[in-house]
């Protein structure tokens, strides 16, 4: 029986598979497109992984107050374990006249993820990512999936241009009924006379 086994082992030991994740939701949110490629298994370990780093920023983003820059930043700390630390040692590491080495991109995906996508998705109640599988890899077989951020810039650039195609033939409709309804009150004003 599988009781209480919740989540998939994907082959690998406890402290691989939570870096391995931590990895791939650095990934997802630094990505420039809001989405990346993974397999299946993967990307469906990774959807609760990183939705609950989001719920962590979209609480920050609705508090407000004093108090809430003490619980933003509790919130900030606890979304932290879901990334890769930065430097910790930075500044002893560095000599006299070096630049410090830059700090990892997980510091950057807190940054984004409480400066940028908190406020995205302030109104929304859950379900912050999505899984598209595209087939199998050629090299093993293994079955390929996206996994993407909801209301990203290319999901409401098709909106919009939806809209306009819409309001677009809209006013086609409406100027054929105009030019239409014009035109055969024309046509029976001529038979009258």
């Amino acid at each position: 029986m599988r009781h209480l086994k919740a989540h998939r082992k994907l082959g690998r030991t406890t402290e691989h598979r939570i870096s391995m994740l931590r990895n791939l939701a650095t990934s997802l949110i630094n990505s420039r497109d809001d989405r990346i490629v993974t397999t299946l298994p993967k990307a469906k370990e990774l959807r609760p992984f990183v939705e609950k780093a989001i719920t962590l920023s979209r609480r920050a983003a609705s508090l407000d107050g004093n108090t809430g820059e003490i619980s933003g930043l509790h919130l900030r700390r606890q979304a932290a374990a879901f990334f890769h630390a930065g430097n910790h040692g930075h500044a002893t590491a560095t000599r006299r006249g070096q630049t410090p080495p830059p700090r990892t991109a997980g510091v950057a995906a807190v940054r984004r993820l409480f400066d940028e996508l908190g406020e995205r998705f302030k109104d929304r109640p859950g379900g912050y990512t999505r899984i598209i599988k595209m087939g199998r890899r050629t090299g093993d077989g293994a079955e390929l999936a996206i996994i993407e951020l909801v209301d990203n810039a290319r999901e409401r650039d098709a909106q919009a241009s939806a809209r306009k195609r819409v309001k677009g033939s809209k006013k086609k409709v409406d100027e054929t009924k105009v030019t239409g309804t014009v035109a055969s009150k024309k046509e029976e004003s001529g038979n009258e006379e």
